[in-house]
């Protein structure tokens, strides 16, 4: 469904005065109660069964507040699976998704310093992908995200397989009772917190 201009803008205000102060809040939980949410979070991602049976899977890296992922990463190549991780591409507005094997040798800062894969590591194909962490800023009970802004997770999710997991972590206070969404906005079938594991309906 097509939005009109003012419809449209409300939408885009409503998603960054969420953004904002979800930000914020995240923000200002201290470092130590952000590393303990963070294990309890890689920890139940771990132990899903969509999750362990998943060969290829999409990850990324924390980048400021955000849960740190890197025990969940440490877990797949330990369980020999194929671990990707996405680069912007400027030019395409898209997400380029490469294969990592040592996260000391294969990530460096990229686009506005957040980690990425390395120049020399391998390209996969999104086909492949049969597991992804889908990151956010904030979601709700049905499913809705809202990312930093960019689109890039917007452009790349419908890019999935239809049988593709899609994944999010995030600490409890990202949890909204709603979240501002088109239509058209694609949503993950599972949010796992420091507390709680929620499915939807896909």
């Amino acid at each position: 469904m097509n939005l009109d201009r003012a419809t449209s803008g409300k939408l885009l205000d409503a998603k960054r005065e969420l953004r904002a102060r979800i930000l914020r809040d995240r923000d200002a939980k201290p470092a130590r109660a952000r590393a303990t949410a963070s294990a309890s979070i890689a920890a139940s991602l771990s132990t899903r069964e969509d999750f362990a049976l998943s060969r290829n899977v999409l990850l990324t890296l924390p980048f400021g507040s955000e849960w740190d992922t890197r025990a969940l990463l440490v877990a797949a190549l330990a369980h020999a699976k194929t671990v990707a991780l996405p680069r912007v591409n400027l030019a395409t507005r898209m997400l380029d998704l490469c294969a990592i094997a040592r996260l000391e040798h294969d990530v460096m800062p990229g686009y506005r310093g957040i980690p990425e894969p390395c120049a020399h590591c391998a390209p996969l194909d999104v086909a492949t992908i049969d597991w992804v962490l889908v990151p956010g800023v904030a979601f709700d009970s049905d499913g809705h995200r809202i990312g930093y802004g960019g689109g890039y997770y917007d452009r790349l999710l419908p890019l999935l397989r239809v049988d593709a997991h899609r994944v999010a972590g995030a600490f409890e206070l990202q949890l909204v009772e709603r979240v501002p969404a088109a239509s058209h906005d694609v949503t993950v079938e599972a949010i796992v917190t420091e507390t709680r594991s929620i499915s939807i309906a896909r």
